[in-house]
C-alpha cells in the first residue's frame, strides 16, 4: 500500500479530487512544479506569499514571476497583469492568502486559454470555497497543509486530477522523502503538544521573548536570510531540493522527512477534528470581521459559499511593527506576515520584479495577520493598544468582498 494511503483517502473524500500524501505542503508544491513545468519555466505569482515559497520555485529550477495584487487581500490581480507578461509565462500559482481565495475562476480561464497549468497553493484555505466549489479542486494541481488549520505542525497533501497522475507522483515523491527516524518523529508529535501548553499556561510571553533573546528563532525579522552569493552559486545544480534545502527547510526541518506510524496516527486524531476547528475559524472570523481594523475584502456578502475558515484574518493597521511587538505583552504572537514583497525581497536576479508593486507594498506592510481562534483576545488588545486602521491610497482598486455570515461581524 503507498506511503500515506490512509490520511490521502481522508482528503480525497472531503476535496472529490485523487490526493498524494507529503510530509508537508511545499514537498507537495514541489512535486507539482517538477511534474508540470520543464526547468527555465516562469511562474507567475504573488509577490505576498511565504519566502519558503519563492526557494521551492528556485529549487525547482523555475523562473519566478511577481504578479500585480489586489491592495485588499495579496492575491493576484489578474486584470492588472499585463498582457505582454501573460503570453510569456509558462504556469500560474495562487496563494490564497490566509484564506481569502485567488480569483481562481478567473485565473483558470486564462490558463485554459493560455494551455498552461494552475497550480494552487491551499495550504491556507483548507475548507475555503469559490462558487460553491472546494480550493484545491479548480487548478491542475494543489497543495495542502496539515500544519495550518489542525496545527499538526506536518503533514501534507498534493491534490491531482486524475488517479493516473496521482500514482506517477506518488513515485516521485518516494524518490524524494529521506528515511524517518524515532527522534524526529517524537519531535514532530510532541511540539504542537507542548505549544498548546504555553497558550494553556498563558506563558507565551516570557517563552517567545526567551527564543528571542537565545537566538532560538530561525527568523530575526519577516524574511529569513537571503544569503544572495550563496543562492546565486545554487542555480548551477537546480532543479534540486538538496542545493536549496537551506532555504526550504526553515521553520520546517523535517518537511521531506518519512513519518512513521506515531506521526501519521497523531495526523488521523487532528485531521478527525478539523471541521470543528474550521467552524471556530468562521465565528472568529464574523468578529474580526467587524472591526474597524477588517481590510474590505473582509465586508459584503455574495451568495452560497458562506464565511470562509480562515487561516488568518488580515487586519490592515497603522503602525503595525510596533503593535507586533506590543501584541506579545497581550500573549499574542503574530506570524505570517509576508514584508517586503518578494521582488523586493530578492531582487532582480532571483525574480522578475512586479511591473506595479504599489499594492503588494502598501498591504505588506499594514496587514497584521491574526488569529481567528484568537479572537476576541486580539481584539481587546489592539483596542487597549488603540491601534489606529490604515486605508489604502486613493485610487486603489476596489474589486471585490468575502462573505463572512449574516452579521456581517
Amino acid at each position: 500500500m503507498p506511503y500515506g494511503t490512509g490520511l490521502a483517502t481522508t482528503m480525497a473524500r472531503r476535496l472529490g479530487r485523487p490526493c498524494v500524501y507529503t510530509p508537508s505542503a511545499r514537498l507537495a508544491l514541489y512535486l507539482a512544479l517538477r511534474h508540470w513545468c520543464r526547468p527555465g519555466a516562469r511562474v507567475l505569482m504573488s509577490p505576498v506569499n511565504d519566502d519558503v515559497i519563492l526557494f521551492v520555485v528556485l529549487a525547482a529550477g523555475l523562473r519566478p514571476v511577481q504578479a500585480p495584487v489586489s491592495v485588499w487581500d495579496g492575491n493576484i490581480d489578474p486584470a492588472a497583469v499585463p498582457e505582454q507578461t501573460w503570453r510569456n509565462v509558462d504556469a500560474v500559482l495562487t496563494t490564497n492568502l490566509y484564506g481569502i481565495p485567488d480569483r481562481v475562476v478567473e485565473l483558470r480561464r486564462r490558463c485554459d486559454q493560455l494551455g498552461i497549468p494552475l497550480f494552487e497553493d491551499a495550504a491556507h484555505a483548507i475548507g475555503t470555497r469559490v462558487d460553491g466549489q472546494p480550493i484545491g479542486t479548480f487548478g491542475t494541481a494543489a497543495a495542502f497543509s496539515l500544519s495550518k488549520h489542525v496545527a499538526a505542525m506536518a503533514g501534507g497533501f498534493l491534490a491531482v486530477e486524475d488517479d493516473a497522475t496521482c500514482r506517477t507522483l506518488e513515485r516521485l515523491r518516494d524518490e524524494l522523502l529521506l528515511p524517518r527516524s524515532l527522534r524526529a518523529d517524537l519531535s514532530t508529535t510532541l511540539r504542537p503538544l507542548a505549544r498548546s501548553a504555553v497558550r494553556g499556561l498563558h506563558v507565551v510571553r516570557p517563552v517567545w521573548r526567551t527564543l528571542q533573546r537565545f537566538g532560538l528563532l530561525e527568523r530575526d525579522t519577516f524574511r529569513m536570510d537571503l544569503h544572495g552569493p550563496r543562492l546565486t552559486r545554487c542555480a548551477a545544480a537546480a532543479p534540486s531540493l538538496a542545493a536549496y534545502d537551506p532555504w526550504v527547510r526553515v521553520d520546517l526541518h523535517g518537511y521531506r522527512s518519512r513519518h512513521g506510524a506515531l506521526v501519521r496516527g497523531q495526523l488521523r486524531l487532528r485531521t478527525a477534528r478539523l471541521d470543528a476547528d474550521l467552524a471556530r475559524r468562521r465565528a472568529g472570523l464574523s468578529l474580526l470581521a467587524g472591526t474597524g481594523w477588517a481590510t474590505r475584502a473582509l465586508q459584503g456578502r455574495p451568495a452560497d459559499d458562506g464565511p470562509p475558515p480562515l487561516f488568518r484574518v488580515p487586519l490592515l493597521v497603522q503602525d503595525r511593527d510596533r503593535l507586533v511587538d506590543r501584541l506579545v505583552r497581550h500573549g499574542v504572537v503574530t506570524g505570517y506576515i509576508y514584508d517586503p514583497p518578494l521582488d523586493d525581497y530578492a531582487g532582480a536576479e532571483f525574480v522578475e520584479p512586479s511591473p506595479d508593486p504599489s499594492a503588494a507594498r502598501w498591504f505588506a506592510a499594514h496587514t497584521l495577520p491574526a488569529d481567528p481562534l484568537l479572537a476576541r483576545k486580539i481584539t481587546k488588545a489592539l483596542t487597549r493598544e488603540r491601534a489606529a486602521p490604515a486605508h489604502p491610497p486613493l485610487g486603489s482598486r476596489d474589486d471585490r468582498a468575502l462573505p463572512v455570515g449574516p452579521t456581517g461581524g
